[in-house]
């Protein structure tokens, strides 16, 4: 998703939060879309109510998106715009509440928290979502480095395996063998 069209239709599609006008929701959106650098990628969006404390005490709709570096909140108004980018290493948790009507999530950082308010169901269905895809951003990813090390150490054991069979078989001596030795373990 790169577009605020693409992010609407993935809310509405997903039944992830919807704001009350869908030209405001463009709005906010396009906001998203305009802060993106561009290798950032839109992995999950949603709508809600910010900073929800009662029926009449919020901040109003805002856009919301977790891409691959961040997590972005987005409300563009009749006069300005507020625009939050929260790197993900600072979220430390998502938690989720619902009363009669309503539920909401709170999404926790190092700074301040977000409390989020929608339908119950979508409540409980964004922070389901929200919650498992920040578990799995914040999982170490071999890198190419790691796994070349990784094949590196095996290459090493399965060396020293084979010239221990030579060394057994009485082609190699025990000073060439520990001299071997010394040489693929970098001693």
């Amino acid at each position: 998703m790169r577009t605020a069209e693409e992010m609407i239709q993935f809310c509405v599609a997903n039944h992830l939060g919807q704001g009350s006008m869908k030209s405001w929701d463009v709005k906010h959106f396009t906001l998203i879309q305009n802060a993106l650098q561009p290798d950032e990628q839109v992995l999950f969006v949603f709508e809600g109510l910010h900073n929800y404390q009662s029926a009449s005490k919020h901040d109003g709709n805002y856009a919301y998106a977790v891409t691959n570096r961040r997590f972005i909140l987005a409300q563009k108004k009749f006069i300005g715009e507020n625009l939050i980018s929260v790197a993900l290493d600072q979220i430390n948790d998502i938690t989720f509440s619902s009363g009669l009507a309503l539920g909401t999530i709170t999404v926790d950082t190092i700074r301040e928290q977000f409390k989020v308010a929608f339908e119950k169901n979508q409540a409980k269905n964004v922070s389901e979502r929200l919650h498992n895809l920040l578990i799995d951003l914040k999982q170490p990813t071999p890198t190419a480095q790691s796994t070349n090390t990784q094949k590196e150490v095996d290459d090493q054991i399965n060396l020293l395996y084979e010239l221990k069979e030579l060394l057994d078989a009485g082609v190699l001596t025990q000073e060439e063998f520990d001299a071997k030795k010394k040489q693929i373990l970098g001693l």
